[in-house]
């Protein structure tokens, strides 16, 4: 049923409640003093902890042992007995972390209730965590270009590590979901995963949150960092981290210990840090901003997460895979695609990303019409922007003010980079949908100055003209 820590500077008494558990079909250990207290916690923490206030001959009292076993083991429930009980400890030890507060000579009736409603109360917040992680370890990668697989193949690689991991890309591209793949995968998946909002935490507050705090009046507060004990923490947008704090993170990366604002004890966690940011930390390094120190601790593995620009062809995979999400979690219509809203969903330009992708499908979802395939027109913008009222195609103004050869020649050129990037860099599959001959799409690229080169391990297109000055 449970193994349950008997902790009593009275022989007697830890040996009554010891017998009285076995029969009730506990497994129990004894311990006499705060040494083996502690000793008995390190070697196994156990389900559940009887602990007195006062041990004769003892280094601690149980206030001090609750505090350092809830520093270490914060899910033990722990009951605290005394036979000097008054108002003041028992609110000390609720403050500290305790379960209940039992009065000697106490009901053994009543102690067993106590023991099983503490030992309930444990199990249904274990299976609660164990579910919020369970829903975290959903969080899908989605994709099959080659530059996603690219990405796929170094995220499997440190799965199977505890390296550091630097996830870098522009907002919306997906980082936490590539550090939530990485944690579900890994020797940690059934641990926590805290993600720290380094952006969205004010700065006065930083340390307070990471590191928890101690006071008289409330107690032991813990920090996001001691949550994430034996787990993944996260430093989402790591450039936004105040220096100060960007040094006592350091500190941590190195010893593995810090202490609580306010308080005086050290507590040890056991951490992997996934961080990941949307600036040039080489630049913010430069200004001054960032710790170079704390740059190297966090930049063992770099993995560059593409934009949506860089995996055009995943597109298709990716509102669908929206589709069927939006249709589980909230009800929303199952409904297909159009060849033709992939195409311009595939030509569109995509600042925000995957975020944006993801917004745009929920939208449409929500404000639809019926359940029918959704059409290129349900886009927003697109009926104003490609057609006319009469169903003409709208001239742009700067391609309206171009001579029929020049008009003509930017035209092809703007589609064909558009649609070689629609299909990865795929020539065969670009010259199948514009319907032309692969010799004859090389011809033209070869007129237009178009070239394909390898980029984050997809293949591109891009002009000649800009190669070349990026060399330079």
């Amino acid at each position: 049923m449970g193994d349950i820590l008997i902790v009593d500077d009275e022989r007697d008494i830890r040996q009554l409640i010891s017998d009285i558990l076995v029969d009730e079909g506990y497994t129990t250990r004894l311990a006499g003093n705060s040494d083996e207290a502690i000793r008995e916690v390190n070697s196994e923490p156990p389900s559940l902890m009887i602990l007195d206030i006062w041990l004769k001959d003892s280094r601690m009292d149980g206030i001090d042992i609750l505090k350092t076993v809830k520093r270490d083991n914060p899910d033990v429930p722990i009951i605290i007995i005394s036979g000097h009980g008054n108002i003041e400890i028992a609110v000390a030890a609720i403050k500290q972390g305790a379960y209940d507060f039992i009065e000697k000579p106490f009901n053994i009736d009543q102690l067993l209730v106590v023991i099983r409603r503490a030992m309930e109360t444990s199990r249904l917040r274990r299976e609660n965590l164990e579910l919020r992680r369970r829903d975290v370890a959903q969080a899908d990668m989605v994709g099959n270009s080659a530059v996603f697989r690219a990405m796929m193949g170094q995220l499997d690689k440190v799965t199977k590590s505890n390296g550091r991991v630097m996830l870098t890309g522009p907002a919306g591209v997906g980082k936490e979901v590539a550090a939530r793949f990485i944690h579900a995968k890994s020797s940690r998946a059934s641990a926590p995963f805290v993600t720290v909002g380094c952006a969205t935490i004010e700065p006065e507050r930083m340390e307070e949150v990471l590191f928890g705090r101690e006071s008289t009046a409330r107690g032991v507060e813990p920090g996001l960092l001691e949550q994430a004990h034996g787990g993944v923490i996260y430093f989402d947008e790591v450039a936004d981290m105040p220096l100060g704090t960007q040094s006592k993170i350091l500190r941590v990366l190195v010893d593995q210990q810090f202490t609580r604002v306010g308080g005086s004890d050290r507590v040890r966690v056991d951490l992997r840090v996934i961080s990941s940011t949307s600036r040039n930390l080489d630049a913010e390094i430069a200004a001054g901003r960032f710790r170079q120190e704390l740059y190297h601790r966090l930049n063992v593995v770099p993995i560059p997460v593409p934009s949506l620009e860089e995996r055009r062809e995943d597109i298709p995979v990716l509102a669908s895979y929206f589709i069927d999400f939006f249709h589980r979690s909230q009800g929303l219509p199952a409904r297909s695609l159009t060849d033709e809203a992939i195409a311009l969903m595939q030509t569109m330009t995509w600042p925000g990303n995957v975020r944006q992708l993801r917004n745009l499908i929920e939208r449409v979802l929500i404000l639809g019409d019926g359940s029918g395939p959704i059409q290129a027109t349900e886009l927003p913008g697109e009926e104003s922007r490609s057609t006319s009222d009469d169903g003409r195609m709208v001239l742009a103004g700067a391609l309206a003010a171009l001579p029929l050869r020049e008009a003509r020649e930017a035209f092809e050129r703007e589609y064909l980079l558009t649609q070689i990037n629609r299909f990865g860099g795929n020539i065969s599959r670009t010259a199948s949908f514009v319907g032309m001959e692969r010799s004859a799409l090389h011809r033209k690229l070869k007129s237009l100055n178009v070239v394909t080169g390898s980029k984050g391990g997809g293949r591109v297109a891009y002009l000649e003209d800009e190669e070349d000055e990026a060399e330079a």
